[in-house]
């Protein structure tokens, strides 16, 4: 569900960005008149048989400098899926990666006087499967795994 609502609002995001763009066009078509000019319009235009002069002082030295690019992601973290059902919560976890990781089960209980719990960490290894289990006295407000590198 939360590769649909991030999709959902980046299509809202770039459609209002898109509309931003095309209003003030649309405004001045409406508006009729002259056209107005751009930046282009503010160059000089050099004689016919003259060349165009060039200020060597607005050419850089250098080309510019690129932003360094991101170190590559390292791939770790195991694969877990939760499921609560009433009060009980089980997650279960699949490390596709190899190095091994430690999942902890956190859950949070909606009563106020319910005991919120986190649970021990289990080392998943490489190709390693784990169920972990935890529950409340009454319903679960939210279940989630944490991973730690070991």
């Amino acid at each position: 569900m939360r590769a649909r609502r991030s999709r959902a609002v980046s299509l809202l995001v770039t459609s209002m960005v898109l509309a931003g763009f095309l209003i003030p066009g649309a405004v001045v078509q409406a508006g009729g008149g002259d056209p107005v000019p751009g930046p282009e319009a503010m160059a000089p235009v050099p004689a016919p048989g003259e060349r165009a002069a060039v200020d060597p002082a607005q050419i850089p030295a250098e080309p510019p400098v690129q932003p360094a690019r991101p170190a590559a992601r390292e791939l770790f973290g195991a694969d877990c899926d939760t499921s609560i059902e009433g009060s009980r919560v089980v997650a279960y976890c699949h490390n596709g990666y190899p190095e091994t990781d430690l999942v902890r089960l956190h859950v949070e209980c909606d009563r106020w006087w319910d005991v919120d719990g986190d649970g021990a960490a289990v080392a998943v290894g490489p190709a390693g499967r784990a169920e972990l289990t935890s529950r409340c006295w009454k319903e679960v407000r939210s279940a989630w795994v944490s991973h730690q590198r070991q």
